[in-house]
């Protein structure tokens, strides 16, 4: 829907290769000191909070065009912590632990629940194309999975004005923007959140998009909004400098604990490719993908070449050579990642 450059190639590795020795991209001590938290929000002004998200998002930028192997894990864990906040500012009590197992612990197609849906609107957002994130198609999706009734003239409304959007502001003005379109339309800040998500993805040429805004607590601190029956609700974020302060905030706060996870993820993910050669197990190299593309598998997965059997000693093997983690904490029905 909205025009922007190609991402660059991705430069396939075999699954065998070495661990990246590609720099990690540090945050200078300076950005993350020039980061507001709530406390200091008050006395920054609306510039000096915009400057310090440029800034961020164009650190998290370079993690991301460096199109690591564990990217899809990194996302996905992302979407994990945006789903818990989304569930949390619904009133629901599922963490992030009960919302893996509505999802892992399913087959496709099942009913995951309503919580599990959250995480699967997320999931949508890390593991889809940003290119298609915004059309008709995916946004009637997403709705339903943020629990909303379908309703295509109001998708059909929305998709028009992030269009619009996208074609007039600039990528720190999307942020404040996609919220307002969804407070216009009667939805709740976390769909905001994934829209600005969404936006932001498209504008920087990204192939998918980071999960950011989803987790940050402060956002959902009013109460879901009601749709009207014009589909509108007031709102005044566009003209509050106050407001826009908070989000941009909250996006900068966002795209340092990103890029922190980044560099997580990929200690364990060097780790993890580290011991493959040792693996005797047929299959282990699709093993150790799923595990490099995915949050977490579960052990009763199945991979073309494993029985249930050998994938369990697999994932044993691994827990030992300290290179993937039992993620569930339970004797059965276990569940692995990074």
């Amino acid at each position: 829907m909205i025009l922007r450059p190609k991402p660059p190639p991705r430069h396939d590795a075999t699954l065998g290769r070495a661990p990246s020795t590609a720099p990690m991209a540090m945050v200078p001590a300076w950005l993350r000191r020039a980061v507001p938290d709530a406390q200091s929000l008050a006395g920054k002004g609306v510039e000096d909070v915009a400057l310090a998200a440029g800034a961020t998002i164009g650190a998290l930028d370079a993690v991301v065009r460096r199109q690591e192997r564990w990217a899809g894990a990194w996302r996905q864990r992302l979407a994990l912590s945006a789903a818990a906040a989304t569930a949390k500012q619904a009133g629901r009590v599922e963490d992030e632990s009960s919302l893996r197992d509505a999802v892992v612990l399913t087959r496709p197609g099942d009913n995951v629940g309503p919580a599990g849906l959250l995480l699967l609107a997320w999931r949508r957002l890390a593991t889809r194309p940003a290119e298609g994130l915004l059309e008709e198609k995916s946004l009637v999706a997403v709705l339903a999975e943020f629990g909303y009734a379908r309703d295509d003239e109001a998708v059909r409304d929305l998709t028009d004005d992030l269009r619009q959007l996208a074609a007039r502001d600039g990528t720190l003005g999307m942020t404040t923007g996609a919220i307002a379109i969804a407070e216009r339309h009667g939805f709740a800040h976390a769909l905001g959140a994934w829209l600005a998500d969404a936006l932001l993805a498209q504008r920087t040429g990204w192939a998918y998009a980071v999960p950011l805004l989803g987790a940050d607590a402060g956002l959902g601190a009013s109460a879901r909004p009601r749709r009207s029956a014009a589909g509108s609700v007031a709102t005044n974020i566009e003209t509050s400098p106050e407001r826009a302060k908070g989000l941009l905030a909250a996006q900068a706060r966002a795209a340092l604990r990103a890029i922190d996870l980044s560099a997580e993820l990929e200690r364990r993910a060097d780790r993890l490719l580290a011991v493959t050669p040792k693996l005797r197990a047929k299959a282990a190299d699709a093993v150790v993908d799923k595990l490099l593309s995915d949050d977490a598998i579960v052990a009763s997965a199945k991979i073309a070449g494993m029985s249930d059997r050998s994938l369990r000693r697999l994932f044993e093997r691994l827990v030992e050579l300290g290179a993937v983690r039992e993620l569930s904490g339970r004797p059965t029905f276990r569940i692995y990642g990074l």
